[in-house]
């Protein structure tokens, strides 16, 4: 049973909750992710108000919102950036100034774009350069090839894929970048949610393939903003 406090807001004690890490922006130079699936709304609305409290640095991130989550955040923080297409909300609402090179997003179709949106507004509010280019999966390789020059631009890309998860692999064959691999929950009933293509990335014959989890956008995108990281001056 949670426990009810009427010195805190909608009853609840925030210490009984959550043990927000607040230090973390000084600790790792990221900071604080909420993720809110399986979280109530006044749940979210007291830790949103523990951030607003105790904001340690940078940009919280509050992922895989529905919409009456993302209300609740919007209740205490009605300054936050909401990107519902990403299910995504982050306070404050201004991404870092871009240090450190570019983080290229791709999905294999316009299905895995809400995974691959967050991925890339993740790598955004971490401090890099971000961009996102949509559909061109391996049924149509020519899409693919004709953005190879963007591909080299970039010093990390996220792969977003569904169905059979071959893009990774491919695009792993063109750069000399790491390639984060996003499996997707999209896919007929053999993809059995995502885990087919799961098991394809990890079995990517192309060397440089790092995997994340199903739909873990956030996840994939962290990693990519942490490899595209300016170097340490020292």
């Amino acid at each position: 049973m949670t426990e009810h406090c009427a010195d805190h807001p909608g009853g609840l004690d925030p210490e009984l909750i959550a043990n927000l890490d607040t230090d973390r922006f000084r600790r790792r130079g990221y900071p604080e992710a909420v993720y809110c699936a399986g979280k109530t709304s006044a749940q979210l609305r007291v830790i949103a108000s523990r951030l607003r409290e105790h904001n340690g640095g940078g940009s919280a991130l509050f992922t895989r919102a529905d919409a009456e989550q993302a209300a609740a955040v919007l209740a205490v923080l009605p300054e936050a950036a909401h990107h519902p297409e990403a299910h995504l909300l982050a306070w404050p609402p201004a991404p870092p100034p871009p240090t450190g090179g570019l983080v290229l997003t791709l999905t294999a179709g316009t299905s895995d774009l809400p995974v691959a949106l967050e991925a890339q507004l993740t790598a955004r509010y971490l401090g890099r350069r971000s961009e996102l280019i949509a559909d061109v999966g391996v049924a149509g390789l020519h899409r693919l090839l004709a953005r190879v020059p963007d591909l080299r631009r970039a010093d990390a890309i996220v792969v977003a894929a569904g169905m059979d998860g071959a893009l990774p692999s491919v695009v792993a064959g063109l750069v000399e970048v790491p390639v984060v691999a996003l499996p997707t929950s999209i896919g007929y009933g053999a993809a059995f949610g995502g885990i087919a293509p799961l098991l394809t990335m990890l079995n990517a014959c192309a060397p440089g393939v790092a995997v994340v989890n199903i739909d873990n956008g956030y996840g994939a995108g962290h990693l990519a903003a942490q490899i595209a990281r300016a170097p340490h001056a020292g």
